[in-house]
């Protein structure tokens, strides 16, 4: 949730912020309610005022044995104009809280302005694509063969986007998350969380996915809850409604969660395989950080989701999203892409974010300084390090042999008793 005192002052900076975001129409509704409000609340206290005026004339007029009808009444009357205006300035006050909450965070200077995904900007690339002199198979022709998931059964049980793994693929999605919940916590001392998976509504308002993405998500009407669809909802939660002391930051979390998103709206998209699905695996990285220094630590974030793909010998990219291409709560933001080289094209793996305080304003998740004990709101980040279901294409595809073999990557060997997959017999 954007500041209102610096939408006030700054309502200039704030409109072309908004407008970087294609984002032309939240602000003037949003100024003209605030003025209302405020309107309402100085009318408020003139009138009660006048109530507390009227008050003392009615008591000084009892203490001189004088008439005090003429008080009573007008204090009565102001009563009433107070009632229904206090009525009015919480009507207001809601309005401008869902405006609030309705309106995004706004472009960091450094993103590169755009409208789409098209103007988004590649910053680097690791390793090289895969030069096989064999015909390639796809991941849905390497799972055939190796018997690594039924997606016909798991749509009968499930409906589609809903993967069954299977065989050596159950245990290679479970290797892929042990490995990186390890690497995450064993090298960059990332504190381990294991979180619920449902959350309250007003877990998903702190994150941003409420009000705007409630039709993207699954909700349980019985018990007023969603099924979350990022451990980052349940993790940037952990500090609601807290004040952390500044000597406890950086907080930096690791968590696994399965991951459920209707995605509506998503139709025409590729929803072939693993490509796109409603229920899916992931490894969430979550960050608590002072305000100075959350643009280092989203540098630090993405190099450490990155060193994941590396440890496994992936060819990636980083790519600087622009403007109009980020997400509604975002200021700015890396998508990390890995080449699936049977599927001939890039597929994004991990989002690594910088809310600066939105996230915090929303949830009110702040911390004292040391230097004056004032509070001040924490800066929140979060990348995905990384989810499965793209992560495990690319793998498939990059270490498939001419005799339909998968080799493994040295660090999940350990974890698999093996160093290849084979088909099925």
């Amino acid at each position: 949730m954007l500041d209102l005192n610096f939408v006030r002052t700054h309502s200039e900076t704030v409109r072309a912020g908004l407008a970087a975001k294609g984002d032309t129409t939240s602000l003037d509704p949003l100024l003209e309610v605030d003025r209302r409000h405020r309107e309402a609340i100085t009318r408020l206290n003139e009138l009660r005022a006048r109530r507390n005026r009227a008050s003392e004339a009615i008591g000084a007029a009892k203490r001189a044995g004088k008439d005090a009808q003429e008080a009573i009444a007008a204090m009565q009357a102001v009563a009433r104009d107070i009632k229904q205006l206090e009525q009015e300035e919480s009507r207001l006050q809601q309005e401008l809280q869902d405006r609030l909450l309705a309106t995004p965070n706004l472009p960091h200077a450094s993103v590169p302005r755009g409208t789409s995904e098209a103007d988004n900007v590649v910053v680097r690339t690791w390793g090289e694509p895969l030069a096989a002199d064999f015909p390639l198979k796809n991941h849905l022709e390497l799972g055939e063969d190796l018997g690594l998931f039924d997606f016909r059964r798991g749509a009968k049980m499930s409906g589609s986007g809903f993967p069954l793994y299977t065989g050596d693929g159950a245990r290679l999605e479970r290797a892929l998350l042990n490995f990186m919940l390890d690497f995450h916590r064993e090298r960059y001392g990332f504190t381990e969380i294991f979180p619920p998976f449902v959350t309250r509504p007003e877990a998903m308002e702190t994150t941003g996915q409420l009000p705007k993405f409630a039709e993207d998500m699954y909700y349980i009407d019985r018990d007023q809850a969603y099924l979350i669809p990022t451990a980052e909802v349940p993790v940037t939660n952990i500090h609601r409604d807290e004040i952390l002391d500044e000597s406890q930051l950086p907080l930096r979390y690791v968590a696994y969660s399965a991951c459920f998103r209707r995605e509506a709206g998503s139709y025409g998209k590729e929803t072939r395989g693993f490509l796109r699905l409603h229920q899916f695996n992931k490894v969430e990285l979550v960050k608590f950080v002072r305000p100075d220094t959350s643009y280092e630590e989203l540098e630090s974030l993405t190099a450490q989701a990155e060193a994941v793909l590396q440890a496994l010998g992936l060819h990636y990219r980083v790519v600087s999203l622009s403007s109009g291409d980020l997400s509604f709560a975002a200021a700015k933001c890396y998508d990390l892409e890995v080449w699936a080289p049977g599927e001939r094209q890039w597929l994004e793996v991990s989002s690594c974010s910088n809310f600066e305080a939105f996230q915090a304003r929303r949830g009110r998740i702040r911390y004292r300084r040391a230097a004056d004990k004032k509070v001040d709101f924490v800066h929140t980040l979060n990348g995905s390090g990384v989810a499965t279901p793209r992560l495990l294409v690319a793998l498939l595809e990059t270490y498939q042999t001419p005799e339909g073999r998968v080799r493994l990557p040295e660090p999940l060997q350990a974890y698999m008793g093996t160093s290849l997959l084979t088909p099925c017999d």
